[in-house]
């Protein structure tokens, strides 16, 4: 049985979950999430508790148990606490801006490059060179960070770019001249 597919998921108070069919519904204080589980997991849902069952013991089924374990659990804590990336900016000149719904950097094109936050997303810039950014869904907080990072890659040359708070980086030696 899945190490992680077996553990239940404990509800907070003050979160809602509702299972229709393979449809699970969290709501909580910092919003709604809806997933759709994969084929084969049953939830039981008992008091304070969610378990997960599986139909047999294929490859795939115990990969999915374990997937559908994390993805309620995950909703759970999204609705409950939310989720947090942050991003650093290295580089002299290098800035961001918020105004309003948008991010604004000076990344050294030749332009300013314009980031449109999508919904459930919110950040908040330090400093001008730290982003901080969530929401209540793990994935979509993760996938923005990495479009953002995507902006200007950190150069293992000379150490610029957007990064992850914690991200090591290990400089390269360049081209020795003659």
């Amino acid at each position: 049985m899945s190490r992680i597919g077996r553990q239940p998921v404990t509800i907070p108070s003050g979160v809602q979950v509702r299972v229709d069919g393979r449809q699970v519904t969290v709501k909580g204080s910092k919003g709604e999430l809806s997933e759709r589980m994969p084929a084969g997991v049953t939830l039981d849902q008992s008091d304070g508790t969610i378990e997960l069952q599986r139909r047999d013991d294929s490859k795939a089924q115990r990969a999915y148990h374990g997937l559908a374990r994390a993805l309620v659990n995950n909703m759970v804590v999204g609705v409950t606490d939310g989720f947090k990336k942050t991003l650093e900016i290295h580089g002299v000149g290098y800035r961001a801006d918020l105004k309003g719904r948008e991010i604004h950097f000076a990344l050294g094109y030749s332009h300013p490059v314009v980031f449109a936050l999508p919904d459930g997303i919110d950040a908040a810039i330090e400093k001008n060179t730290t982003i901080t950014l969530s929401g209540a869904h793990k994935q979509r907080v993760g996938q923005v960070a990495a479009d953002i990072r995507k902006l200007r890659k950190p150069d293992v040359y000379k150490l610029k770019g957007i990064r992850y708070r914690g991200e090591q980086l290990k400089k390269k030696a360049g081209k020795t001249g003659a």
